[in-house]
């Protein structure tokens, strides 16, 4: 019976066609912070990130992109490497904070993966500057692991409770950039970011089949230095890869032991401290919008929005979650005259 289902739900996987690419390259991966003169120093004193922009931004354009009412937000855009982490603080409407027994199997659960080039000498910097950690230290993963045997990684917090991660590619892992010479820097890059998800097969459907993001590659990680890493005990977890022509990749980190921690809330708004939101750059955002529209995925914006910014460069975009609840920022950037 289960062999039955899976492959009546392959078919099903495979009966929508391909998206061709409807992702052109993955832009910002945001977050929301409480308080970002704290945030700002926090991502460029103990990680190496250094501002590249910052505005004020409201009206009802935004309000309706975000889905909350009489919002006034700072965003600032920062950058490590090639990528960039964009913050956002909710000026006048605050939201929740990120509960203190959140887990890493939940499915609110959302990280960014920061390449070192030397896993004890950017250890040492988070413990110079007393970060919360989440793994007991930094692990090694084995060679019973072969897609992943040789990678370390360290999971911990910033200001927000936000997880992070460091992590180290040895030689044959990992994109070839971050092999070439780092000039002494400890700090990279993004590689990716990673997101809790509930079913491997139903999230390619969004993200592969409907967005057309490829799938790179999958590990089977388990043992103690992955329980010890994410601090779930007994934790076995199916991991899949996915980039699109650039930016940092998304990863799915489906536990298949012990299984799906809480649920992301269903109530989760914008301001809210858990909510991250993941810029794709897009061709045709009217198109996405209404496919979108037609599906069961959930909108967090009223309608699809024109905005023009202080640079005066015009965009489209939206705002819709995926199946677990994690929100990505479709984007069209425009030149829109008026």
């Amino acid at each position: 019976m289960k062999k039955s289902l899976n492959v009546l739900l392959g078919l099903w996987l495979f009966s929508f066609p391909l998206a061709h690419a409807q992702v052109n390259g993955i832009d910002a991966i945001g977050m929301t912070v409480k308080d970002m003169n704290k945030s700002v120093r926090f991502y460029s004193r103990v990680l190496g990130f250094h501002k590249i922009s910052e505005e004020d931004l409201s009206g009802p354009e935004y309000e309706k992109l975000e889905g909350v009412f009489g919002l006034h937000i700072r965003v600032v855009r920062m950058q490590l490497g090639e990528e960039i982490l964009e913050l956002t603080d909710y000026l006048t409407s605050g939201g929740r904070s990120i509960p203190e027994d959140a887990k890493a199997n939940d499915l609110s659960f959302q990280h960014i993966a920061i390449v070192v080039s030397d896993m004890d000498k950017g250890y040492e910097v988070l413990r110079k500057f007393h970060v919360e950690q989440v793994s007991t230290a930094p692990q090694t993963l084995p060679a019973t692991i072969p897609s992943a045997a040789g990678i370390k990684a360290f999971y911990f917090h910033d200001p927000d409770n936000h997880n992070l991660e460091l992590i180290y590619f040895p030689k044959g892992k990992g994109q070839q950039k971050w092999h070439r010479n780092t000039q002494g820097r400890i700090f990279l890059g993004i590689d990716h970011t990673a997101i809790g998800v509930t079913n491997t097969d139903s999230s390619l459907k969004f993200y592969e089949k409907l967005l057309g993001i490829e799938r790179k590659g999958e590990s089977f990680n388990f043992g103690t230095e992955q329980e010890h890493l994410n601090s779930v005990e007994g934790a076995s977890l199916h991991i899949t890869g996915l980039r699109s022509r650039s930016g940092p990749g998304i990863e799915f980190l489906q536990y298949l032991k012990p299984g799906p921690g809480k649920s992301f809330p269903g109530d989760t708004k914008s301001n809210d401290i858990w909510h991250w939101q993941t810029t794709l750059i897009v061709d045709d955002a009217q198109k996405l919008y209404e496919q979108f529209r037609s599906t069961s995925y959930s909108l967090v914006s009223r309608q699809l929005v024109t905005i023009k910014n202080s640079k005066g460069i015009s965009f489209k975009a939206f705002v819709v979650r995926d199946g677990d609840g994690h929100a990505m920022l479709i984007k069209q950037l425009a030149n829109i005259a008026g």
